[in-house]
């Protein structure tokens, strides 16, 4: 089992729910993503560059996927947190029914869509 897998599967509910749901919703919607485990959470990559992450806070009770594009997204920004973070985003979950997948979707297709574009969102001088 890869150590991402057994993260997921370790978790307490209703921690290990949300994110097996949210492992369905991005590996079925995103077939060419590679499941890893970086920085002790699991972490999707696209064409071996980062894509988005999993983030169980068991401390404060919530699931983010966060994206490694976030400087660049632009749909459904009202549900994108950044509280205390310069550049991440994630869209944040409490528990299993906070999960609208339209918008999840939504927002993992754009991310996909701005994949090479990069961590930070540079701009010209």
């Amino acid at each position: 089992m890869k150590p991402a897998e057994e993260y997921i599967l370790n978790q307490p509910e209703p921690f290990k729910s949300i994110l097996l749901h949210l492992q369905i919703l991005i590996e079925t919607s995103f077939t060419e993503v590679d499941l890893q485990f970086k920085w002790k959470m699991p972490f999707y990559y696209l064409n071996e560059k980062p894509f988005c992450y999993l983030n169980a806070s068991k401390k404060k009770g919530y699931v983010d996927v966060g994206f490694w594009v976030s400087a660049h997204l632009t749909k459904y920004n009202e549900f994108l947190i950044s509280e205390n973070r310069k550049v991440i985003k994630s869209l944040r979950y409490f528990k299993l029914e906070d999960i609208q997948e339209e918008i999840l979707i939504s927002v993992l297709q754009e991310a996909h869509e701005l994949k090479e574009k990069g961590f930070y969102k540079r701009t010209s001088t």
